[in-house]
């Protein structure tokens, strides 16, 4: 494999194209020391998430020593039938379901080391393993005060009271915010840069609603023809974005404190 063009360095890693000796065009990133723990968790996360054969990811070419090559996605338009197709296959893929809450690797989102260690349902999990940790690492970095860090553990003191009828673990992307879902230049919708694991499937829905998802409308439309949702999907839609916004205000400080803050009185409200 030969590297042809340099596409970004914004990132704990570096994003390039490259050219395979078969003649295919490929997306490597590269990072050295923990960065390689991030690769290699995407790289377990898409081949699980492929499993199914439900929704489209890349194909993982090769991964390891601070390497990941994937297959090349061109991308294009989201049309309104690759959105209504990509609600019913991501039905599909949270049906396919997961062996716990958690995932039998080690998890990351963005350069931050996540737990995945399984919990015995998903109120305790998102508590334990996704918001708190985050929370607390905002806290540390002085992106949130002790009254800051008190409102949201009290809105996670309620997950388990307002998070709807239990349901089995489903096989979820785990950071599905717009920019990790492509368009293919075919049509079709490619999920990539997973955080994926065994979760609650409304928090894939939440996620695409954070930030805008082109076609939102259509996509939920097609979902829930496939798989409806339990009554008050929409009002948890803010307990779902708990942790994406700790997330965010870990990486990118106060900017995505009020956001996070909202988040947490809308779920004391319900």
């Amino acid at each position: 494999m030969r590297i042809t063009r340099d596409l970004d360095d914004g990132h704990a890693w570096t994003l390039h194209e490259g050219l395979l000796d078969d003649g295919r065009r490929v997306f490597v990133k590269r990072g050295a020391g923990d960065v390689a723990g991030v690769l290699d968790s995407e790289a377990a996360g898409l081949r699980w998430l492929a499993e199914p054969r439900a929704v489209a990811v890349p194909e993982v070419i090769a991964a390891g020593g601070g390497t990941l090559v994937l297959e090349w996605i061109d991308t294009g338009p989201a049309t309104a039938a690759a959105a209504e197709r990509f609600g019913r296959d991501l039905a599909a893929l949270h049906a396919a379901g997961a062996d716990a809450f958690g995932a039998p690797w080690p998890g990351h989102i963005a350069e931050l080391p996540m737990d995945n260690d399984p919990a015995p349902d998903w109120p305790s999990f998102y508590v334990s393993r996704r918001v708190l940790p985050f929370v607390r690492l905002a806290r540390d970095r002085r992106a949130l005060s002790a009254a800051d860090v008190a409102l949201v553990e009290e809105a996670c003191d309620r997950v388990a009271e307002v998070a709807g009828p239990p349901e089995a673990p489903s096989r979820i992307h785990g950071d599905l915010w717009s920019g990790n879902l492509l368009w293919s230049h075919g049509g079709g919708a490619v999920l990539v840069d997973p955080a994926a694991h065994g979760g609650h499937r409304e928090t894939d829905l939440a996620m695409l609603a954070l930030f805008g998802a082109p076609r939102l409308d259509t996509i939920l439309g097609a979902y829930r023809e496939a798989a409806p949702l339990a009554a008050g999907w929409r009002e948890r839609v803010p307990l779902h974005q708990l942790h994406p916004l700790a997330v965010h205000v870990c990486l990118f400080g106060e900017a995505y404190r009020g956001s996070l803050l909202t988040a947490a009185g809308d779920v004391l409200a319900l």
